[in-house]
């Protein structure tokens, strides 16, 4: 067998294959290793067939569709996944098929109600089901704590002790382990009375997964991250520096349009001279009366250099083709000490 686990800020992925057939899947995928799970499957000559995630993610945002796509691979996840557009939805008792792996689905709800593992040979992909000396929280959307219980006594911890265990997660930089290891020394696998370990899920006092909304609105949509709007408007924008900018402004004529986006209150406490306001929320409504010539030159500025970059980006895909965002915001243009303007706008 294949095999690669690929850890990322405790996010744990792993690409398997058969070794003689070259079908291989991934399993958990997060977004940003895409190019590094590419170079793995090369590598080892893969023919990627699944792209599988075992439940919905609330703690990272998933590569699979993204994956799936260029891979031209099939997206999976258990029948009870929330997610749009999931090429092969599986149930318990199925196994997906890689050349001469087997990878046998069992349904393990309670981390969310979708989680689910999957048994191989000599190992189990156990998602956030049961982790290397802790379990799944079971207070996220969908999670149910007596689920859990369930899952792990009543399936999960009765299949061969010797299975190695790899979870989806894992923050001390620990691999795998063993069912029968986690039997053993798993401090919430000592709660063998129902009621117990029920109590015991309910009284963790546990922080939230960051960006749990975005990871949550992703996952389960299908739509996309901030971060991965910021990367195609950015892919498809030139920028100017603050010094070529300056340069600019200072000549006479400008010969150039430098369009703020910010809301007019940020605009008025200090703006780049000579600059426009034009917010960003108006854009599209207001941008043929204010912009009525699509060859001039324009370069968008915001507070940061985001939302710039997302207003350049809707320019260009309007006709404005010589429109520009600044490399950097209006943070960095005061901090290097650029002129600013007060006031409202001319």
């Amino acid at each position: 067998m294949i095999f690669e686990q690929i850890a990322v800020g405790g996010c744990q992925s792993y690409l398997l294959g058969c070794a003689d057939t070259c079908a291989g899947a991934l399993i958990d995928p997060e977004v940003s290793q895409i190019d590094r799970y590419l170079a793995l499957a090369s590598r080892d000559a893969l023919r990627i067939r699944f792209v599988i995630d075992t439940h919905t993610h609330a703690d990272h945002f998933s590569a699979a569709r993204q994956l799936a796509d260029r891979l031209g691979a099939m997206t999976v996840m258990h029948r009870a996944s929330p997610a749009p557009g999931v090429d092969m939805r599986v149930d318990d008792g199925e196994s997906l098929v890689l050349g001469k792996l087997r990878l046998q689905v069992l349904h393990t709800p309670g981390h969310t109600a979708d989680s689910m593992c999957l048994v191989g040979e000599d190992r189990v992909f156990t998602g956030d089901t049961l982790l290397i000396g802790g379990t799944g929280r079971t207070d996220l959307p969908t999670g149910d704590p007596e689920a859990l219980y369930d899952s792990l006594f009543g399936r999960l911890l009765k299949l061969d002790p010797a299975l190695q265990v790899y979870p989806a997660h894992d923050y001390k930089g620990r691999s795998h382990s063993t069912l029968g290891e986690e039997i053993a020394s798993n401090p919430r696998l000592q709660q063998r009375d129902k009621a117990a370990f029920v109590q015991m899920m309910k009284s963790l006092d546990l922080s939230m997964p960051t960006h749990l909304t975005e990871a949550l609105r992703t996952n389960m949509s299908g739509g996309k991250t901030v971060a991965q709007m910021l990367a195609e408007a950015a892919a498809c924008v030139p920028f100017m520096s603050m010094a070529e900018l300056l340069s600019r402004v200072q000549a006479t004529p400008a010969e150039l349009i430098v369009l703020d986006v910010r809301e007019r209150e940020a605009y008025e406490a200090g703006h780049i001279p000579g600059a426009r306001l034009l917010p960003r929320g108006q854009l599209e409504l207001r941008v043929n009366s204010e912009l009525p010539d699509p060859t001039a030159r324009i370069v968008t500025c915001c507070e940061f250099g985001r939302i710039s970059t997302l207003a350049a980006a809707t320019l260009r895909s309007m006709g404005f083709q010589r429109a520009v965002a600044l490399d950097g915001g209006m943070k960095s243009w005061l901090e290097a000490g650029y002129p600013m303007r007060a006031g409202p706008a001319a």
